[in-house]
């Protein structure tokens, strides 16, 4: 009897932490274990919010550095991941290594798959140093950040790509296209779905998901709400990121009391939020080298029924625009308050309610994580047995 197969996945981030990247590998890992072990290696998330593994998944959560608002985000940071990391990578003993971003993780993972003699595969959820580029880092780390990126894209098997964009741009800077293989974004609509309860309170509201940084400034949201003309409307952020005590501040000084922080919480509170808000909200900052990026949120928010209003980049507008999921705008407060009125109308006189279903089947359709997860757990398989033409 030939031994089964085993697959290890190394990543920063995994649930229950509520992010695009540990909900895309946490997919890959179900997938993965149709017919294989599978092996995580990821960080101790900052709550106590650990569930028991499913069967044929061992998720081994190491200490980490994180950030004043508990992201694990900066180099040093990174670093108190990836050179443990690459020390749990030489201890074990699987047919193929997943690395997901950043590309420091990328390149110990491909240094100890070259050690090993195990493939390779790159799980990215965009183009790094594009973002650290555009963000004004300095010329050297630019070059060693891109050095890096170019050296893991070069020594991996497959890289999945989960967009078209970010497939063009992976191929461009150094990747070679025919072991590019894209297979889209989406979200859990097991989790996501018009059926969760929302919560119980008596303001309407806006609720934004995830991450909150330099990349999605929700500042402006803030900004937004501070020029409406109806006082009981509130904002709930749920998450992280970089600029969450900038947000707390400018909340304070323009909307005080109306708008509401509640930290991490899991994918399923996250969905009621959502479920019950008059709009989710979504920004990517134009200009930034982001202008690609089709945010994870826009999906969730279409899984649950809600109307999305987003702000920025016409990447991610065109995505809401082409399925009337909701409302598109451009990255201004004017626009944004105006896009805020529009929903709030819609969700007065019960627009929003009706097209419910509509936005949950789009996403069903057209958003499945679960599908997602099949078709890059196909790239792995793909590589694993060297075929030329994995995950086509």
């Amino acid at each position: 009897m030939s031994r089964r197969r085993r697959a290890i996945i190394a990543t920063r981030l995994y649930t229950p932490e509520v992010t695009a990247a540990s909900f895309r590998m946490e997919a890959l890992a179900r997938a993965l274990a149709r017919d294989a072990d599978v092996e995580v290696l990821t960080s101790r998330p900052p709550q106590d919010l650990v569930d028991a593994d499913p069967p044929r998944i061992l998720v081994r959560r190491a200490p980490v550095l994180r950030d004043a608002s508990g992201a694990i985000r900066g180099y040093v940071q990174y670093l108190s991941f990836d050179v443990p990391l690459f020390f749990r990578l030489l201890r074990r003993r699987g047919d193929v290594i997943v690395a997901e971003a950043p590309p420091t993780t990328g390149f110990v993972s491909a240094v100890a798959a070259l050690l090993l003699r195990r493939p390779l595969v790159y799980y990215p959820g965009d183009v790094w140093t594009d973002a650290v580029s555009s963000m004004g880092a300095p010329g050297p780390v630019i070059a060693v950040m891109r050095a890096t990126e170019r050296f893991v894209l070069r020594r991996s098997a497959r890289v999945i790509a989960v967009s078209a964009e970010v497939a063009d741009r992976l191929g461009a800077i150094g990747g070679r296209p025919e072991r590019v293989v894209l297979v889209g974004n989406g979200i859990d609509n097991a989790i996501f779905r018009p059926d969760v309860p929302a919560p119980d309170v008596q303001r309407p509201y806006f609720v934004y998901t995830g991450t909150m940084s330099e990349w999605q400034q929700p500042d402006v949201f803030i900004r937004a709400l501070a020029s409406l003309d109806d006082p009981e409307v509130e904002l709930r952020f749920f998450g992280q990121g970089a600029v969450e005590q900038e947000l707390r501040a400018l909340a304070e000084s323009l909307v005080p009391g109306r708008v509401h922080f509640g930290g991490l919480v899991r994918p399923e509170v996250s969905a009621s939020w959502i479920r019950g808000a008059v709009g989710a909200l979504v920004s990517i900052v134009p200009g930034i080298g982001y202008d690609f990026a089709r945010p994870t949120k826009t999906y969730a928010a279409a899984a649950v029924g809600t109307p999305v209003l987003f702000a920025g980049a016409e990447t991610g507008g065109e995505v809401v625009r082409a399925a009337g999921l909701g409302e598109a705008v451009g990255f201004d407060a004017a626009e944004v308050a105006a896009a805020m009125q529009r929903l709030l109308d819609a969700w007065g006189d019960g627009s929003t309610e009706s097209a419910r279903s509509a936005r949950a089947d789009w996403a069903a359709a057209n958003a499945s994580l679960q599908t997602v997860g099949e078709r890059a757990a196909d790239v792995v398989r793909g590589a694993r047995r060297g075929s030329a033409d994995a995950g086509k």
